[in-house]
């Protein structure tokens, strides 16, 4: 690589900071009033965390290890879910990692680019920072899979209720839901959403009312309340109420994804829901449930569909059937979502992301990823035919990213919010013996399926490690053949070579480097168009940037310009409409008019450079020969763009 001057490495230096000096949050106000927007909070962020009464309860007294139905294990599980929704949700989300959000946004990426892991940093301390987001983001994905199956699955099983001889079309209804509930995702959810918020609405108050009616006619439950019942609770039952506890996890697994959520809706609205509203319905439908087997103990199959009378099963099975069917809605756009955010930071390949509207910018489609989730989920529902068995899958992918968001928070609390060092340790060992200790119960579970989101997780972490370490060593293969761009604008000059009217756009990945189809153009032609527009899209660790600090525009001479065009990670990329709005006294496009020249790479493996194993040459390799289009992902136009095909071996 040339000789750079002390100037230049300053600029190389400064690159990673640019992705954050132009970074100011988005104004999030809404005119909408708080009760509009509090019933739209119900039917987007507490889809999931709602459903969990369906099939939580039951799975301490049916599972692999059951309990016997006593008072005493009842009341010691009522007291542990209750102690679990306060210290889980109530305490550490809805106090601490709410308020965590980047400029309003929430999830795990959200997470990890506030920490702002750069390369100026330690380098142990933030390959940690790194790949533990990552992990939690993978941990993600595979809980997400699982909450469609498992939820739909547990409303379904309430046809056995209302007549076992309709056991045989569980799993065909569940698979024809599942393939509606994914076929209409083309067309997006702003329709569907409006029916969302009404829908939560009556599911909660049935929870709660459902709950009274039971707690009623056995009031010892209200007892529950004394945290001492869960301590009688593992006095009594040793190593088999430790094994249970994932059962207890379960009522909390909607908590990171209220998280992710977090970017629909400010803060103020979700916690006076689930202060007021949410939390209350689900410790009364649980009580209620634990009355109700308190009364009669055979009604631990299903115990939440025996909460009615039997006139009222019927419906109770539809609403819960539809309210599945939100929960699962949630699950699946917020893969969308993480989805886009990792093609965004470079953590995967750019698949087509198709916006569904025009008015809320959170709603796209992916159809790689729609489709392939349809498959995966039809195939745990095939595979686990229970929601009992799958419940043993579900709570370990949820946990293992509840204790990585823990981690990542005591990062946050020490080095952001400026703790005492004490202080932070507290609330790191607080919240990471309550992780860990459902994590090592949710452990147990591995063998009976807990392996399964392990093992998507770990697809999806080699999957995305491999994108990211190959195009990084690809970007330096290139820049290392680069002269820097003042070196090449000065050999032109001195060389006199031909410049043709019309305005050609090099994209580059690099500030000071000549972009390598920039050099094969010269080289083939030996011509180059009168303006040359070197063109960086940054896109950056918060969720959007305003459109008046979008472009920043350098002049170089010679007819060349650095235009650099910074995004938010949630937001779309588009070149030709970006470029239209520059009004430089200079430099006024016709867009119409503009060349735009992009690379083609073939990957030869096998010649690959040192930081490459042989098999994540030949993964990558695939990985690259099966990306979007670049035309489609920056929105240029077929008719004015030019391939230059290039040869590289990583």
């Amino acid at each position: 690589m040339p000789d750079l001057t002390p100037e230049q490495k300053e600029i190389e230096a400064q690159e990673e900071a640019l992705k954050f000096q132009n970074a100011k949050p988005t104004a999030k106000a809404s005119k909408k009033p708080l009760t509009l927007i509090a019933l739209s909070v119900l039917g987007i962020v507490y889809g999931d965390i709602g459903t969990s009464p369906i099939y939580a309860l039951q799975q301490a007294f049916i599972g692999k290890n059951p309990l016997p139905v006593t008072p005493d294990n009842v009341l010691g599980l009522l007291s542990l879910i209750l102690w679990t929704l306060v210290f889980v949700i109530s305490l550490k989300y809805m106090t601490f990692v709410l308020r965590a959000d980047n400029n309003g946004e929430g999830g795990t990426f959200a997470l990890l680019g506030l920490l702002r892991p750069k390369s100026g940093e330690a380098k142990p301390r933030r390959m940690t920072l790194l790949l533990l987001g990552l992990a939690g983001a993978t941990m993600l994905f595979g809980a997400a899979m699982l909450t469609p199956a498992i939820s739909v699955l547990s409303a379904v099983q309430g046809l056995k209720i209302i007549d076992p001889g309709f056991a045989s079309f569980v799993i065909p209804v569940t698979i024809g839901i599942l393939i509606a509930l994914f076929s209409i995702q083309r067309w997006g959810t702003a329709v569907v959403g409006i029916i969302f918020g009404p829908l939560m609405l009556l599911w909660f108050f049935i929870l709660a009312a459902l709950g009274i009616l039971n707690i009623i006619h056995s009031p010892i439950v209200l007892a529950a309340i004394n945290p001492w019942h869960g301590v009688v609770f593992f006095r009594h039952n040793g190593l088999t109420g430790f094994l249970v506890l994932y059962a207890v996890f379960l009522v909390s697994t909607g908590g990171e994804a209220l998280f992710a959520d977090l970017g629909h809706f400010s803060l103020k609205p979700i916690r006076l829901v689930w202060f007021f509203f949410v939390l209350p319905a689900l410790v009364l439908n649980y009580f209620g449930q634990g009355a109700l087997l308190l009364s009669d103990p055979k009604n631990i199959a299903s115990p939440f569909f025996h909460l009615v009378p039997s006139w009222g099963l019927i419906p109770l099975v539809i609403l819960a059937t539809f309210a599945t069917i939100i929960a699962s809605q949630a699950a699946i756009t917020g893969v969308f979502s993480l989805v886009r955010q990792a093609i965004s930071l470079d953590w995967m390949p750019p698949l087509q992301v198709r916006q569904t509207s025009a008015d809320t910018h959170g709603q796209i489609y992916v159809p790689a990823i729609n489709w392939a989730m349809m498959i995966a989920v039809i195939g745990l529902v095939v595979i686990f035919q229970t929601s009992q068995n799958l419940a043993a899958a579900y709570g370990i992918a949820v946990n293992a990213t509840m204790t990585i968001t823990t981690i990542l928070m005591f990062t946050i609390v020490r080095k952001l919010w400026n703790w005492s060092l004490p202080k932070s340790l507290l609330f790191l060992i607080c919240f990471l013996t309550i992780d860990l200790t459902f994590l090592a119960s949710n452990a147990m579970k591995i063998p009976d399926g807990g392996w399964l989101p392990l093992l998507i997780a770990l697809l999806l972490f080699t999957l995305m490690t491999t994108w990211r370490r190959g195009s990084t060593l690809l970007k330096d293969q290139f820049n290392n053949k680069s002269a820097t761009i003042s070196s090449f604008i000065g050999k032109i000059t001195a060389d006199k070579v031909l410049r043709v009217p019309g305005v050609g756009v090099f994209l580059t990945g690099r500030l000071i480097y000549t972009p390598s189809t920039l050099v094969s153009l010269l080289q083939h032609t030996g011509v180059l168009y009168e303006q040359i527009l070197l063109t960086t899209v940054l896109i950056e660790e918060v969720p959007a940037i305003e459109q008046s600090k979008r472009i920043e525009i350098t002049k170089l001479g010679s007819g060349f310009y650095q235009i650099v065009l910074h995004y938010g990670f949630m937001q779309g990329v588009n070149i030709p409409s970006d470029l239209s709005s520059i009004k430089e006294q200079d430099l006024t496009l016709d867009t119409s008019k503009v060349h735009y020249i992009i690379k083609q790479i073939e990957i030869i493996p096998g010649r690959k450079l040192k930081g490459m194993a042989t098999w994540r040459d030949y993964l990558f390799g695939y990985m690259v020969r099966n990306t979007q289009d670049i035309t489609a992902t920056y929105q240029l136009p077929d008719k004015q763009t030019m391939i230059i095909g290039l040869k590289a071996g990583i």
